[in-house]
């Protein structure tokens, strides 16, 4: 295999940059991705910037920059630029979480693709290969996008990773306009222009761990603060959590905890060195009283209803009637009812039934439906002899 380049340009300081900006500014379209490292530490370093328009195929080199990338910011944030990615939300999410920048004027070919037959989510290299028949190689996965100078097999990939953009682009907007859901398209990019859209709750870790619901109130307070503890320490030693303290210890550290420090030492399932340099500050945590915010904060726990069997076995008719329905019309069940969103409605959560209720959803699946799903934990199924009937109870 070729590892040659196609030409480029390669930006490393902040006046070439500022004169992509100037390049950039007046364009209509430009496509981009990016390389980041996030293994072993808190942050995620960005490392490299790939992109392509009608001013030509350029390499940001964001580590040379110091983060220093104002001008590429401005582009990501301005109107008039359509941005085109494959799986954005996670560039997107890097650029929010590192730089506090929301993007705008979306389109993403992974979102369109599954608006235009393909399965939700779909490959980059396989979707390359549908829509223009080119053969793209595996992703370089040992490269390391830190070291300088580039290797330049990295760097073929790298750009492998934007080149075909235009062409999917072009090709997905024919699609979508034929299939009358270029609209459908847009209401989802809207989703990657919001801020909701990356946010996290702090205590999430926490709040959705397997064991909080089983622990009484002390020790789930204990586990809010444990959570929060191993955050705290990853983030200033810039560390990863699972290197600060691996989650597989932390159910045996919290049912452990009550009898104290000298239990934690004596437990087999516990490290001996965790247990030792951490165990009387982790007893410290556990004596402290609950605080009015904790226990606050402990009411967000996620809403769990048990379901009957029935219950079950109607959300599942509902979700293969959907999928069928989907077939027909070739578009990926995976866009139209995310399982979490199945998972969410079956709790009776009042967002998830917005999220059905209303848009292209509703427009494609029709009023009647999307209301019967969304308000399916108040229905019953009625069987007859020539017809299955649903009916409010």
């Amino acid at each position: 295999m070729s590892h040659r380049l196609p030409p480029y340009t390669l930006i490393e300081t902040p006046q070439a940059l500022e004169d992509f900006y100037q390049a950039h500014r007046d364009l209509k379209w430009m496509g981009f991705d990016t390389e980041f490292v996030g293994e072993k530490r808190f942050r995620t370093t960005l490392c490299l910037i790939q992109t392509i328009s009608d001013a030509g195929l350029y390499l940001i080199d964001s580590i040379k920059l110091k983060d220093d990338l104002g001008p590429f910011h401005r582009l990501i944030q301005d109107e008039g630029i359509e941005k085109i990615t494959h799986a954005g939300d996670n560039d997107y999410r890097l650029l929010y979480n590192l730089y506090g920048i929301l993007p705008k004027n979306v389109f993403d070919t992974q979102i369109a693709a599954g608006f235009a037959g393909y399965n939700y989510p779909t490959s980059f290299r396989k979707l390359v290969e549908g829509e223009t028949g080119r053969h793209l190689k595996k992703g370089y996965a040992v490269a390391d996008w830190e070291k300088r100078p580039f290797d330049t097999k990295a760097l073929k990939y790298a750009l492998d990773d934007v080149i075909p953009l235009p062409e999917l682009h072009k090709a997905l907007k024919r699609k979508l306009e034929k299939r009358g859901r270029t609209h459908w398209a847009a209401e989802e990019f809207a989703h990657l222009e919001k801020e909701a859209y990356y946010y996290k709750d702090p205590h999430h870790d926490a709040l959705n761990s397997n064991i909080m619901r089983s622990l009484k109130k002390k020790d789930r307070v204990f586990l809010l603060r444990l959570f929060a503890w191993r955050n705290a320490t990853a983030e200033r030693r810039d560390h990863s959590k699972e290197m600060v303290l691996p989650a597989k210890y932390i159910s045996h550290i919290v049912r452990g905890i009550a009898s104290g420090a000298n239990a934690l030492k004596q437990n087999r399932r516990i490290p001996d060195k965790l247990a030792k340099k951490y165990g009387d500050e982790f007893e410290k945590l556990y004596k402290k009283e609950a605080t009015p915010e904790e226990l606050n904060i402990l009411k967000g726990l996620p809403y769990e209803s048990d379901t009957s069997p029935e219950e079950d076995v109607l959300m599942e008719l509902l979700y293969h009637v959907i999928k069928y329905r989907c077939i027909q019309e070739e578009i990926s069940i995976n866009m139209v009812v995310p399982r979490q969103i199945l998972k969410s409605i079956r709790s009776g959560e009042e967002t998830a039934r917005e999220a059905i209720g209303d848009g292209w959803r509703k427009e494609m699946l029709g009023a009647y439906f999307t209301e019967w799903l969304a308000t399916a934990k108040e229905m019953d199924v009625r069987l007859h002899d020539d017809r299955i009937e649903l009916w409010p109870r």
